[in-house]
C-alpha cells in the first residue's frame, strides 16, 4: 500500500515534509469545500437545523483553518495536528445527526490520513494516524446509523481511504521531487558564485603572477645594470658603461614586449606559437649577457610541449635565472631539460651561497617562488627546492601527454 521509499525519501528532512504540506493547502481546501457544500445540503433537505448548521460551519471553519497553517503547526508537534483535526471532524460529524454525518465522515478523514503520509516518513506514524481516524470514524457510525449502513459506509470508507492514499503517495512523490530540484538549482547557483569567486580570485594570482614575471624581474635587471654602468662610471670606464646602458635598452625593450604579450593574455588567454627548445636557449643568452655568469644548458626535448606548458615552464626557467642573479652569489649554472615516459623535467642548479628553505613563503615581498609553485600546479606539475652550502637546486616535473613528437 505504502511502497517502498529510496534512502534519500526516508532521511528526508521534517521542513521538506511540511513544505510538502504548503504545498497541498489547495487542494485539501476545495476538497473540504466540497465536502462541507454537500453535508450541509443533504442535512438541510432532509432535516433543517440552523444553529446545528451554523456550530458545524464554524467547526468546518476552524478546520480549514488548522488545515492553513498546518505547516507552522507540525513544525513541532505534528501530532497535535492530527489529533485536533480528527477530533473536530468527529464534533462536525455529530453536529449533522442526519445524512449529513457521512460525507464528512467518508470526505474528511481519508484526507486527514492522506495528509500524515505528506507529513510522516515513517510506516508505524502513519498507521497509527489511520487507525486514530479509522476508530473515530467507527465510532461516529456505530452512534448514527443502522448495521445495514455501516457495512456500507465502512465499505465506502475504506475504498475512499485507499483512493486518497494512492493520491496522496503520488501526488508528496511528485511535490518532493519539485522540492528536491529547486534544492539542487538553489545549490547549483551557490557553487555557480563560488565558481565565479574562485575564477576572479585565479584571475587575481595570474596577474600577479603576470606582473611579477614582466615588469618586476625586468626592472630588476634593469636596477641592476644602472648600478654597473654607475660603478663603471666611477671608475671612468666609459665603453664599459655605454655596452651596459646598450643591453639595459635591449631589455627594457624586451620587458615592454612581455608586459605587451602578458596584458594580451589576460584578453585572450592563449600564449603564442613558440618553439620552445629556442625560448629557453635564447632566455640562457640573455642571461649569460647580462650577468656573466657561466651557464651550461642541456636541453633535450623530443617532444612539442603545449601553449600552456611552454608559457609556465619559460617563465619558471626565467625567475630561477633572475632569482641566482639578485640572491644566489653564484658563478656557475646548469639549465638542464629534458623529457621522458611523457613527462617533462627541469632543473636550474647554481653553485651559490644557498639560503634556508624554511623561510619560504614567510617573507614580504618575495612572490617570486609563490609564481613559480603556482606555475607547477597549473600544469599539474610538481615543485621542489633544494638549498644549502654548495648551492640551490630547483626541479620541475610535469606531465606532457598534451605534446605532439616534434
Amino acid at each position: 500500500m505504502f511502497g517502498k521509499r529510496n534512502s534519500e525519501d526516508v532521511e528526508s528532512p521534517l521542513t521538506d515534509s511540511i513544505n510538502e504540506l504548503f504545498v497541498s493547502r489547495f487542494p485539501v481546501l476545495l476538497w473540504v469545500l466540497m465536502v462541507f457544500i454537500s453535508s450541509l445540503t443533504i442535512q438541510n433537505l432532509g432535516e433543517p437545523r440552523i444553529v446545528n448548521s451554523l456550530l458545524f460551519s464554524a467547526g468546518i471553519v476552524a478546520h480549514i483553518c488548522l488545515h492553513w497553517n498546518s505547516y507552522r503547526i507540525t513544525k513541532k508537534h505534528p501530532w497535535l495536528y492530527f489529533l485536533v483535526q480528527g477530533l473536530l471532524i468527529a464534533i462536525c460529524a455529530y453536529l449533522m445527526p442526519q445524512k449529513g454525518t457521512f460525507p464528512v465522515l467518508i470526505g474528511l478523514f481519508p484526507v486527514l490520513i492522506g495528509q500524515s503520509v505528506g507529513l510522516y516518513n515513517q510506516k508505524r506514524k502513519i498507521l497509527l494516524t489511520a487507525l486514530f481516524c479509522m476508530l473515530l470514524f467507527f465510532y461516529c457510525v456505530l452512534r448514527a446509523g443502522s448495521l445495514d449502513e455501516i457495512i456500507g459506509l465502512s465499505l465506502m470508507f475504506v475504498f475512499m481511504m485507499i483512493i486518497v492514499m494512492a493520491y496522496a503517495l503520488l501526488f508528496f512523490r511528485q511535490v518532493h521531487a519539485r522540492l528536491r530540484t529547486q534544492n539542487f538549482l538553489r545549490d547549483l547557483e551557490k557553487a555557480h558564485r563560488k565558481v565565479e569567486e574562485l575564477t576572479l580570485a585565479n584571475e587575481r594570482q595570474r596577474m600577479a603572477r603576470d606582473l611579477h614575471d614582466t615588469l618586476a624581474q625586468g626592472l630588476a635587471g634593469l636596477i641592476m645594470q644602472l648600478e654597473a654602468v654607475d660603478a663603471f662610471m666611477a671608475q671612468g670606464n666609459t665603453d664599459r658603461s655605454r655596452d651596459i646602458v646598450k643591453k639595459a635598452m635591449e631589455q627594457a625593450r624586451r620587458t615592454l614586449a612581455d608586459a605587451r604579450r602578458a596584458i594580451d593574455d589576460l584578453r585572450v588567454k592563449s600564449g603564442p606559437d613558440v618553439d620552445f627548445k629556442e625560448a629557453v636557449a635564447d632566455e640562457v643568452r640573455r642571461f649569460i649577457q647580462a650577468t656573466g655568469i657561466q651557464t651550461f644548458l642541456d636541453i633535450k626535448v623530443t617532444r612539442r610541449l603545449s601553449g600552456k606548458m611552454t608559457e609556465h615552464s619559460l617563465q619558471i626557467i626565467s625567475e630561477c635565472l633572475t632569482n641566482v642573479t639578485k640572491h644566489a652569489k653564484a658563478d656557475k649554472v646548469w639549465v638542464t631539460v629534458s623529457d621522458a615516459n611523457n613527462r617533462l623535467f627541469v632543473e636550474i642548479r647554481d653553485n651559490g651561497t644557498g639560503f634556508n628553505t624554511e623561510m619560504l613563503g614567510k617573507q614580504p615581498g618575495r612572490y617570486g617562488i609563490l609564481g613559480m609553485q603556482e606555475r607547477a600546479r597549473l600544469i599539474g606539475g610538481e615543485f621542489h627546492i633544494f638549498s644549502g652550502a654548495e648551492g640551490t637546486k630547483v626541479q620541475m616535473e610535469a606531465s606532457m601527454l598534451e605534446g605532439e613528437t616534434v
